[in-house]
């Protein structure tokens, strides 16, 4: 179908790594054919998980699966092989491993007293309910770039359900409500459950080492270069039977500069824009440096493409405020079991079950998320690692006197503690790295039609996008899904695939789930 093409990804992260196994399994080109281009010495982009016991795990940041939805997601993981497991994908790996280890959250939401709150209830007034039900039902067009405090009055941010709804999948009240609608929609399912997490999924490990380490394997095997510690500097555009084809790549590779050039009938996929771009990392006793897209590539080439083709979409949209979209997170790992065994006391949920735990009352809306342990194959037994995250870095600590951007790790567990009212002698062996990402929700920012390139531009001949910053109508962002159905979508337009790309699950639409949904929310 492909054969002599060859195809060159200019990023590392789940988005070119699903576009190379999906060019390899469905469009039939030979792995040897295929470049992944990654300015960083390690694949996976934001999904991430490093260290060592020794000096301390570190991970960006977590995504949440569900098995009701990520259609393409799953559809691509049940045809590559578990590392540990001979004879199993990983679909079925994390499948048995979600069977053994269930999530049922018994302590979602802590008040400022340290008391689990009874969230049976969303806490909605008839009010919140018919101005939520006014949003979900507005059409995207009606929507446009405004943002979930145009819709929703103030007192619907004090709700229950938007403490658990919010930290669950970091929605800020300045955010799209165009992107609050679709996720209303897309987990509708979860809007009845978001109390306990019943329907999360999570995998045996951190996501790198569950989901990037065998994707990655997988293609080695089949003869993909991976070219790290690369930077694409430029995509050179020439017009080519009405619609325009790149005709060169422009690299460099430390100190030297390099050109590749790619035929008409070649393919470049591209990932324009990065949420974890211009991350930082802390130390237990240093906080993360704040860095901007000055600070790092992340940005540049799909400003550089967007401002001299139309139809390339508008990266300002999502990346001219870091004040709105930058929260910080905090991996913990500890040589001893006394925090855990705190919090599996405490909580009634042994690790692993619980999920989200949220301080509702924190200045910082901090959570954290104790793991089945270990997180990391090669994890000591008597180790624990968990990760924290809070939505308002910018604010004044409630136990620190001082904002949460400007703290160490020993000033997050002390916090922490101050939340959970115990001694800091939990932590005597903790290292507690802390980790600032100035664009990690960007792409919630308002936008309007037109500022997201679709994953093929009408315009292009053999160039296609695939990020959490592409045009998708229906599916959501801040998901493994999103840039996993780019990728898709991408690989089956550019070689004429003549084969279904796995629907959008339209459980909105069921007469029961439906049901189930308003029962909730006059609970």
């Amino acid at each position: 179908m492909a054969s002599g093409r060859k195809a060159y990804l200019v990023g590392g992260g789940i988005g070119s790594l699903a576009a190379a196994a999906f060019l390899i399994r469905d469009g039939g080109l030979k792995g040897s054919d295929i470049t992944v281009y990654e300015m960083l010495p390690i694949l996976g982009g934001s999904l991430d998980g490093a260290g060592r016991a020794s000096d301390g795990y570190s991970m960006r940041g977590g995504r949440m699966l569900t098995t009701d939805n990520y259609e393409c997601t799953w559809g691509l993981f049940k045809t590559i092989p578990s590392l540990e497991h001979p004879g199993l994908t990983v679909f079925e790996e994390t499948i048995a491993f979600n069977e053994r280890v269930r999530s049922h959250s018994k302590a979602r939401l802590i008040d400022r007293d340290c008391a689990i709150l009874d969230v049976t209830s969303m806490g909605f007034s008839m009010n919140d309910r018919l101005e939520l039900l006014s949003l979900s039902v507005a059409s995207e067009e009606r929507l446009g770039a405004t943002r979930i405090t145009d819709w929703l009055s103030p007192s619907f941010f004090e709700t229950k359900f938007w403490y658990m709804w919010a930290t669950t999948f970091a929605f800020q009240p300045w955010h799209s409500a165009v992107e609050f609608r679709r996720y209303l929609h897309r987990f509708i399912k979860e809007f009845s459950r978001i109390e306990t997490l019943a329907g999360v999924k999570r995998t045996v490990y951190n996501q790198y080492d569950s989901l990037v380490r065998p994707l990655a394997a997988w293609l080695e095997e089949r003869g993909v270069h991976f070219a790290r510690d690369t930077l694409v500097t430029d995509l050179v555009l020439a017009p080519i039977g009405g619609k325009s084809a790149v005709s060169r790549i422009l690299l460099r590779h430390g100190e030297a500069a390099d050109a590749i050039d790619v035929r008409p009938e070649d393919l470049v996929f591209f990932q324009n824009g990065s949420m974890t771009d211009a991350s930082s990392l802390g130390s237990m006793t240093s906080a993360p440096p704040h860095r901007t897209k000055h600070d790092s590539g992340g940005w540049a080439l799909w400003e550089k493409l967007a401002a001299e083709h139309p139809g390339f979409g508008n990266p300002a949209a999502f990346n001219s405020s870091i004040a709105e979209s930058c929260w910080i997170s905090f991996t913990v790992t500890q040589g001893n079991t006394r925090f855990f065994d705190h919090m599996e006391s405490f909580t009634g949920n042994v690790a692993g079950t619980g999920g989200l735990v949220t301080f509702k009352d924190s200045s910082w809306l901090m959570s954290v998320v104790l793991a089945h342990q270990p997180h990391f194959p090669d994890q000591p037994a008597t180790s624990r690692v968990f990760w924290g995250y809070a939505l308002h870095p910018d604010r004044i600590g409630d136990f620190v006197p001082k904002a949460m951007s400007a703290c160490c790790g020993e000033d997050l567990l002390i916090e922490l503690c101050g939340h959970l009212n115990i001694d800091m002698t939990v932590f005597e062996t903790a290292n507690c790295i802390p980790c600032r990402m100035p664009y990690i929700t960007s792409m919630f920012m308002p936008r309007s039609k037109g500022e997201r390139p679709f994953p093929v531009p009408e315009t292009t001949r053999n160039l296609a996008f695939v990020s959490q910053f592409v045009e998708i109508p229906e599916d959501v962002v801040f998901t493994v899904e999103y840039s996993v159905r780019a990728a898709q979508m991408a690989v089956y337009q550019l070689l004429g695939i003549d084969a279904q790309i796995p629907p959008v699950s339209h459980y909105d639409r069921s007469a029961r789930v439906n049901l189930s949904a308003a029962i909730k929310a006059f609970r």
